[in-house]
C-alpha cells in the first residue's frame, strides 16, 4: 500500500497540474472505481462536471481535492494497492486499466486519469467538515495528523502511547494516533531508532518518543526527495515516473542481508498478516 511519501508525491503533482482547473466532463469506465460514491457513477459525473478543483491536500495516506464552488464538497482519492492519478495529454493512448477520465474546460491539452489495475482504489465525492480550514472530507475526520504536519502534537502523541496497552509498531500503524506511517516506513524508523517492533509503548520515555518521531520524519523526507518507494510500476507520480527509495531501505525487505550498522543478518518475522524486518542485535526483542 502507498504510504505518506508516495501520496505526497502525487499531491504535489496534482497541485502543479490539476488544481485551479474546471471539470468539463467526467467519464467513469468502471463502476468499482466510484463504489465509495454511494449515489453511483452517473451522479458522480454529474456532480463533478462544472466544478473547479481547489488546492490538493493530504492527511496521512489520504488525498483530496476540495471543490471551490458553494457545494462544500471534495473529491477524495483512495489509491488502494495500485491506483494512479495521471496527468496525460488528451491524445495519449488509453491505459489498459483506465477507470475514470476528467477532461477540463481550458486549452492546456491535458486530462486527469485514474488508472487502477486491481480496482481496490477509487474516487468519491464527500461533504467537508464545517469550519475546517483544510476542507477535510467528513469520512476521514477521525484520521490523526501526520508527523510532517506542522500542527502535529508530539506531547499528545507521547501521552497517547503511554496510555495504550500496545506495542510500538501497532501504534505507528494506528491511523487514529498518527497517520501516514505504514509497514515499510515503520520498519525503517524502528531500525534507525534501535527499537524492536514488539516493544511496549507504555515504557517509552519522552526523549525516546521524540527520537522515534525524528527518525520517522527523516526517513519520510528522504523518501520524498527521490519520489517515494516503488517496488514495481504501480506507484508512480502524476507523470508516470516511479520513485526509487527502495534502493536506500535499511530494514524492509532485507531478510538475511547484513545489517548496515552491525553486520548481523537481518531477520523477517510474520506480523499481523504482514512482515516485520529487524536486526536481532540492534533491535533486541523485549523481555517476556
Amino acid at each position: 500500500m502507498p504510504e505518506l511519501p508516495e501520496v505526497e508525491v502525487v499531491r504535489r503533482g496534482l497541485a502543479a497540474w490539476a488544481c485551479g482547473r474546471t471539470v468539463a466532463s467526467v467519464e467513469v469506465r468502471h463502476p468499482r472505481a466510484v463504489r465509495r460514491h454511494l449515489a453511483g457513477a452517473a451522479d458522480f459525473a454529474a456532480q463533478l462536471t462544472g466544478e473547479r478543483l481547489g488546492p490538493a491536500r493530504r492527511r496521512g495516506k489520504y488525498l483530496w481535492l476540495p471543490l471551490e464552488g458553494p457545494s462544500g464538497r471534495a473529491v477524495l482519492a483512495h489509491l488502494g494497492m495500485s491506483g494512479q492519478l495521471l496527468v496525460q495529454p488528451e491524445d495519449a493512448p488509453d491505459e489498459k486499466h483506465l477507470r475514470i477520465r476528467l477532461r477540463f474546460e481550458d486549452d492546456a491539452g491535458t486530462e486527469l486519469r485514474f488508472v487502477d489495475q486491481r480496482t481496490f482504489g477509487g474516487l468519491s465525492l464527500h461533504d467537508t467538515v464545517p469550519g475546517d480550514d483544510e476542507a477535510l472530507p467528513d469520512v476521514i475526520s477521525h484520521i490523526a495528523r501526520d508527523p510532517l504536519d506542522p500542527a502535529f502534537d508530539e506531547a499528545a502523541f507521547h501521552a497517547a502511547l503511554r496510555r495504550r496497552r500496545t506495542t510500538v509498531k501497532r501504534a505507528l500503524l494506528d491511523q487514529s494516533l498518527i497517520s501516514g506511517v505504514g509497514n515499510i516506513y515503520a520498519d525503517e524508523a524502528l531500525w534507525r531508532s534501535r527499537l524492536h517492533f514488539d516493544r511496549p509503548t507504555a515504557g517509552l520515555t519522552r526523549p525516546r518518543t521524540a527520537e522515534l518521531l525524528t527518525h520517522i520524519r527523516e526517513v519520510m523526507n528522504e523518501a520524498l526527495a527521490v519520489g517515494g518507494t516503488s517496488f514495481d510500476s504501480l506507484y508512480v507520480n502524476v507523470n508516470g515516473e516511479s520513485g526509487y527509495f527502495d534502493r536506500s531501505l535499511d530494514a524492509y525487505g532485507r531478510e538475511d542481508e547484513p545489517c548496515r550498522r552491525c553486520g548481523t543478518a537481518m531477520r523477517r518475522s510474520p506480523w499481523m498478516n504482514r512482515s516485520s524486518y529487524f536486526c536481532p542485535r540492534c533491535q533486541r526483542p523485549p523481555r517476556a
